[in-house]
């Protein structure tokens, strides 16, 4: 059943340290609160029409990939709301299946982006310079070609505006050498397992996005992990090398205000309910796909 779409949040007694596109983040002392609204951004422009079920699908989704991947740490203590503290025992109603409680760990700077196939920006550098964020590339590959082999291609980070993609160089000078590696290859070794996992399901990851953090002298993996937020799905079945393949995630709304006429700078449009609908059955099917089982 389809709860009421949440658009933002705020519970009394407990202080809000920040509204990002999606997440409203609360202090809880030793922990923090997530809560994934259903706000939607495209373009790193943030609309006014919620996505139904959109934050509960981003925040069971992500819990999954966190218990599942054992081999790197994350920032998630719990998303079972009846292990919550008791002060947010008021809010169980908004909270239930969209929030969790994390660890606080200070955030790096840089985003961390593993591609397995060419689309989106990096498909645009590719066709100008034959690089992705400075990466050689083969000559010859098409819109959705998939790469020889997944390529790390960092980003900055950015609340508003948007992110730029950064090479390599500039990624260790962010972060120092050592950091900058060890952020890369568990970037890469996530991707790997989440594309794994996908595949048997229909799903191709083409590329998608990590966040980690320093917390108690080690870099843990956090905010969100392979949602259709942060991630390009594909469906196996209807792949094409040389087409922009149907997606699982937002892009399918990129695709729409692409058709419009929209500069792609605030204030954003509404979207017509028909492309609300879709894009909330979108997430849901990605998510019971991957997961094995219908949105709790």
């Amino acid at each position: 059943m389809q709860n009421a779409p949440i658009t933002t949040l705020n519970l009394p007694g407990i202080k809000k340290l920040r509204s990002g596109k999606v997440r409203e983040v609360f202090d809880l002392g030793e922990t923090l609160l997530f809560v994934a609204t259903d706000r939607l951004s495209a373009f790193d422009v943030v609309f006014p029409n919620p996505i139904p079920d959109k934050g509960r699908v981003l925040t069971q989704l992500s819990a999954f990939w966190f218990r599942r991947f054992t081999f790197v740490r994350n920032h998630m203590i719990t998303s079972d709301i009846e292990k919550f503290p008791g002060e947010l025992a008021p809010f169980h109603q908004q909270l239930h299946g969209r929030s969790m409680i994390v660890r606080k760990a200070q955030p790096l700077p840089v985003e961390c982006v593993v591609r397995g196939y060419l689309a989106g920006s990096g498909w645009k550098e590719y066709q100008e310079r034959g690089t992705v964020s400075g990466v050689k590339l083969p000559a010859g590959l098409q819109l959705a070609s998939q790469l020889p082999e997944p390529i790390f291609t960092p980003s900055t980070k950015s609340d508003v505006g948007h992110d730029e993609n950064i090479d390599w160089k500039e990624c260790c000078r962010l972060l120092g050498d050592d950091v900058a590696e060890r952020a890369r290859d568990l970037s890469l070794k996530i991707y790997e397992a989440g594309r794994e996992h996908a595949a048997k399901v229909g799903i191709i990851v083409a590329d998608t996005k990590f966040e980690f953090g320093h917390f108690e002298n080690d870099l843990l993996l956090i905010d969100e992990c392979l949602t259709p937020d942060s991630s390009r799905f594909w469906p196996a079945d209807q792949y094409v090398v040389g087409q922009s393949p149907p997606s699982y995630d937002k892009q399918f709304v990129r695709d729409y205000l692409e058709t419009i006429a929209w500069d792609k700078t605030p204030p954003a449009p509404s979207l017509p309910q028909e492309i609300i609908v879709k894009t909330s059955l979108k997430y849901r099917d990605a998510l019971e796909r991957l997961i094995g089982a219908e949105l709790p």
